[in-house]
């Protein structure tokens, strides 16, 4: 069977590599042409073009294995000219966790440029958004470079001189980060932020809602964690400053998975222990534990203790908006392993009263058609059959015993 030809790194229509090639360049264009999209939708016709129109692949958004802003037709018409010179950022997302994975990739080229620039030039992901920038994407820049413009296209534009980097963070391969933006994040991003908050905390989403996924039983989680000493952290009520605070100065950090965690590993250190609950099956959270990982130069304990999914519609699939259900008896005994809590805790498992009432105080039962996963289901049972064998046999094994014990009598 033939092998697959190897990418060129250095080919910038083939995905950003985490090892350098494309995704560490640094190209300058003059009189270059932006241009935003024009319709919503997952992959959408928008970049940068050459003055003469000719495409710019450098600056297409990537996540993995396929482009997400692909070559877009020149315009007819370039009235707006923006003069000075100003860094490519790219799509800028509304976001939190896609704002810090993919509209922060080429902010490592504040380290690399000579002499000053005008600012951050950025297009909306959203059209209907339009020029608007959000308070975290404003204080997430300022901690990088304070006080650094961001402008916003909405329309075509001349730039009188554009600095593309190339992507060096993002989802696929490119989540471990190139080098030079892990670098970069770690000489440059919240430096003068001190580390102030508790040694202990635990991460939470139990506050988001339903729009945006969780986890059945986090509640009660959160009570069994602060018998341990754990604070309970809602990084959603804090800004940036502050939830750097608490993640330099903990460290003991548990977490459900979601995009806390990117933000974490920007500013994690190696000394920490770092813990990540999984709420749901899918690859993002792979990717978010070689987040981590590379980031913080250590490897996060990955549990997974999910007693079931439950998901959109039947048939639906694991996503950001299915809620997973904690089997709390399999964090307890994995935290204890990885010195979280204490070696001799002992949580149980949810009853099958107590996994209703959490499904109606979570409102599940009002939320229109959310079933739970086949899948799981399956395991469930699975599991269910191997522990009563696991049971019969220990009965079985005493038996034998006993009888041994007698005849030897």
């Amino acid at each position: 069977m033939a092998q697959a030809p190897e990418l060129d790194p250095n080919d910038p229509t083939t995905q950003p590599q985490p090892d350098g090639g494309w995704s560490e360049g640094l190209d300058t264009l003059s009189g270059a042409i932006v241009v935003p999209p024009e319709v919503s939708g997952f992959t959408q016709e928008a970049g940068v073009l050459h003055s003469d129109g000719r495409y710019c692949p450098q600056g297409a958004l990537w996540r993995r294995y396929r482009p997400l802003t692909t070559e877009p037709p020149m315009p007819e018409n370039v009235s707006e000219v923006l003069s000075g010179r100003w860094l490519w950022g790219g799509v800028l997302w509304a976001h939190f966790g896609h704002f810090l994975v993919e509209s922060t990739a080429r902010l490592w080229a504040l380290n690399h440029i000579d002499g000053p620039i005008d600012g951050v030039l950025f297009i909306p992901k959203r059209p209907r958004v339009g020029d608007q920038i959000r308070g975290f994407q404003r204080d997430f820049i300022d901690l990088m470079h304070p006080g650094l413009p961001i402008h916003v296209a909405t329309d075509p534009i001349r730039v009188e001189e554009l600095i593309v980097p190339g992507q060096g963070f993002g989802l696929g391969p490119i989540t471990q980060g190139t080098q030079k933006f892990r670098d970069a994040i770690h000489a440059g991003f919240g430096k003068a932020v001190e580390p102030d908050g508790p040694s202990k905390i635990y991460i939470s989403r139990s506050a988001l809602g339903l729009g945006k996924g969780g986890m059945l039983g986090e509640e009660r989680l959160e009570d069994l964690l602060r018998a341990e000493g754990y604070d309970i952290f809602h990084p959603e009520k804090y800004n940036l400053e502050t939830q750097l605070a608490r993640y330099k100065a903990a460290t003991h950090v548990i977490a459900a998975d979601g995009s806390a965690l990117h933000l974490y590993a920007m500013v994690g250190r190696p000394d920490q222990k770092v813990a990540m609950i999984l709420r749901r099956k899918a690859g993002a959270t792979n990717l978010l534990a070689k987040n981590v990982a590379h980031f913080c130069r250590c490897s996060p304990m990955v549990i997974d203790a999910l007693y079931t999914e439950w998901v959109r519609g039947e048939g639906g699939k694991s996503n950001r908006l299915s809620f997973g259900e904690l089997d709390h008896a399999v964090i307890g005994r994995g935290l204890a392993m990885g010195g979280f809590v204490r070696p001799d805790v002992d949580w149980l498992r949810a009853t099958d009263e107590e996994r209703a009432q959490m499904f109606r105080d979570k409102g599940l039962d009002q939320a229109g058609d959310f079933v739970e996963s086949e899948e799981y289901q399956k395991r469930r049972r699975r599991i269910m059959r191997q522990e009563r064998r696991a049971r019969r046999a220990a009965r079985d094994d005493a038996a034998a015993d006993q009888t041994s014990e007698i005849k030897a009598s």
